[in-house]
């Protein structure tokens, strides 16, 4: 399973990953926890033998599969299985490519940063990014997670402030807006203030102005809707619930905690609604507890079941 983790690993940061892909892991890590298990322990392993190229990889495996190395493949999955949860539950979202990130914060951990041209970005959790001013453009590549920029003034007058994403680019036109990588391969933006210009991969852009956000994938931009307060909530470090599902809720929390929160089918349709505090994981667990009929499991503190009560 750890093999069939790892090349899901390397499909997927080829650098010809399409949307489809993303969603075929998403299937199979809820397929089964062993899945997801195996599935963050390939992930750390990226992480530390990350100085080999993706194209690289792809044979390696592929070799490995022949027999010839496969000696050499086991041992990668073996330090896997044996190296400590604890360091590596703690940068779970970020692969090789983010790792050595100019900004990047931990599961858990919001950061704010400014820019070389006054630019404000803030970081929600394991989030990582690059900045790459030139001459002529003002740009940021979003490796991971969610941010929300605060354009500042050029000073020249002349270069455009742009976000790369494996999606496709924005475009900010004086602007205060957030965009989100999603687990399903898509990008979720929301606008509050100014414009921003969406431009895929393929497909049509468009232009998101304050107070609306989409999301978009490499072939397009979905549909339009008003910005939502959940969008934002984020940034004043709270968790916002308006009759959210419980499985959805505990994918949400799952962001901002070391480890995984699953969901039991049993539960997952009970809506929840509130304001919860992120800094404080664990309190928010005891709140479901006290205030739904679940029963908050813990084999370990990385690894939490809501189950019927």
């Amino acid at each position: 399973m750890l093999r069939e983790a790892a090349q899901w690993l390397v499909r997927l940061h080829s650098g010809q990953a399409q949307p489809a892909d993303w969603q075929a892991l998403a299937h199979w890590r809820a397929q089964d926890a062993a899945h997801e298990m195996a599935w963050q322990r390939a992930e750390r392993m990226s992480r530390t033998f990350g100085a080999v190229p993706a194209p690289l990889g792809m044979p390696v495996l592929a070799t490995a599969r022949r027999g010839t190395n496969r000696r050499a493949a086991l041992r990668v999955l073996a330090w896997v299985g044996t190296a400590p949860t604890a360091a590596f539950l703690g940068w779970r979202h970020l692969p090789w490519q983010e790792w050595t990130a100019a900004h990047r914060t931990a599961v858990g951990e919001q950061r704010s940063v400014v820019l070389a041209d006054g630019s404000r970005v803030m970081l929600n959790t394991a989030t990582a990014l690059d900045a790459a001013f030139s001459p002529q453009e003002r740009l940021v590549r979003l490796r991971a997670g969610e941010v929300l920029i605060t354009t500042g003034a050029d000073a020249g007058g002349h270069r455009s402030f742009r976000v790369e994403t494996p999606q496709g680019w924005l475009r900010a036109l004086g602007t205060r807006f957030a965009v989100r990588l999603g687990d399903a391969g898509e990008a979720r933006v929301g606008v509050a203030e100014g414009a921003v210009e969406i431009t895929p991969h393929q497909g049509t852009g468009r232009v998101l102005r304050a107070g609306e956000q989409c999301s978009f994938t490499h072939d397009g931009v979905q549909a339009v809707a008003a910005l939502s307060e959940q969008a934002l909530a984020w940034t004043q470090g709270v968790l916002y619930a308006d009759g959210m599902r419980l499985s959805d809720f505990a994918s949400e929390l799952s962001r901002y905690r070391p480890g995984v929160v699953r969901c039991d089918p049993q539960v997952a349709g009970l809506r929840i609604s509130g304001a919860f505090q992120l800094q404080d994981t664990e309190y928010i667990l005891a709140m479901l507890r006290e205030t739904l009929p679940v029963q908050v499991v813990m084999r370990t503190r990385y690894w939490v079941t809501l189950l019927p009560a």
